[in-house]
């Protein structure tokens, strides 16, 4: 069994539980998880934890995610991407005469920072216990409340109307696919999206993805050891926190995960409060712990070796 985080690229036509399914026979093993959805049309990268790897599952979903997106003007659609019914449309003519590159860029900087959007009724939020996409699917509108997210940065880097192309930023929970359907409502003309790529989930990039035909050719070699390669480790997620080996006299505790005095490790005194990496003395990852100065003292976070 493999533990620990891979980059795969995912490609259009694939949920990111059709991944998971795949990659479970391609690597022989039961326990892999995603870490939150990608569009089935969508591509790129889709973070994918092994072994004791899918307890980080959760902490990779609020990392800070980047896409580049094609938005096309001139048409709604009820999944807010090209893959869905038209609602209105317009003529690519009457698109170039409302809208310059100017605008798009001084409507597009509306967005960037705080701002409130509705989730799109083909979504998996759920309302009273059922995902948005259910509803939608049996022809029905409910309500859904705004929620909060954050886009640090929204650059708009082509513009060959009506297609516009733009990188994003963005925290969790953000919806591509409603930014161009807002964008689009905000130029007069209307929007969906026409292609999304996602570059980056937090640490993990396009350029260091793999796809899972190339893992399963791997795997299929008479080397696929080297699939390790494209493996990191569990530890390596928490690494701008200081590591720290445990003594003989405190090893009983960090088997346990229990809390540990500072003086059964190696940790300085003059470590500041925050987490730290937890190992045995042969270098063996254990714990995330939380260092607490004043009462010289760490606590368990989670565990990752049993």
């Amino acid at each position: 069994m493999f533990h620990g985080m891979m980059t795969i690229y995912k490609e259009a036509g694939y949920t990111s539980s059709d991944v998971v399914a795949r990659l479970r026979g391609i690597l022989h093993m039961k326990k892999i998880g995603h870490t939150g959805t990608l569009d089935p049309d969508a591509e790129g990268v889709l973070p994918v934890c092994l072994g004791n790897g899918t307890k980080l599952c959760e902490l990779i979903a609020d990392r800070d995610k980047e896409y580049v997106a094609v938005m096309r003007l001139g048409v709604t659609t009820d999944t807010q991407d090209m893959s869905g019914e038209v609602l209105t449309q317009v003529s690519e003519e009457e698109v170039r005469q409302k809208v310059t590159p100017s605008l798009v860029e001084e409507k597009a900087s509306e967005f960037v920072g705080e701002i409130s959007q509705v989730p799109p009724m083909y979504s998996a939020v759920k309302v009273n216990g059922k995902r948005l996409y259910e509803y939608a699917r049996q022809g029905r509108t409910v309500e859904r409340k705004a929620r909060t997210i954050t886009i640090y940065e929204l650059e708009i880097t082509k513009i060959d109307l009506p297609l516009v192309t733009m990188r994003v930023r963005c925290s969790k929970g953000t919806y591509i696919r409603t930014l161009c359907h807002d964008l689009g409502q905000k130029l007069g003309t209307g929007a969906a999206m026409e292609h999304l790529l996602r570059t980056r989930v937090g640490q993990f990039r396009l350029e260091n993805a793999i796809r899972l035909d190339d893992a399963e050719s791997i795997m299929k070699s008479d080397d696929p050891a080297r699939i390790e390669g494209y493996i990191l480790p569990v530890e390596s997620f928490f690494e701008e926190a200081p590591k720290a080996r445990v003594r003989a006299e405190g090893i009983k505790y960090l088997r346990n995960g229990n809390a540990l005095k500072r003086s059964y490790t190696d940790l300085a005194r003059e470590t500041k409060a925050g987490d730290v990496r937890m190992y045995d003395e042969d270098g063996k990852f254990y714990a995330l712990y939380r260092y607490d100065p004043a009462r010289d003292e760490l606590k368990n976070v989670r565990m990752f070796l049993s």
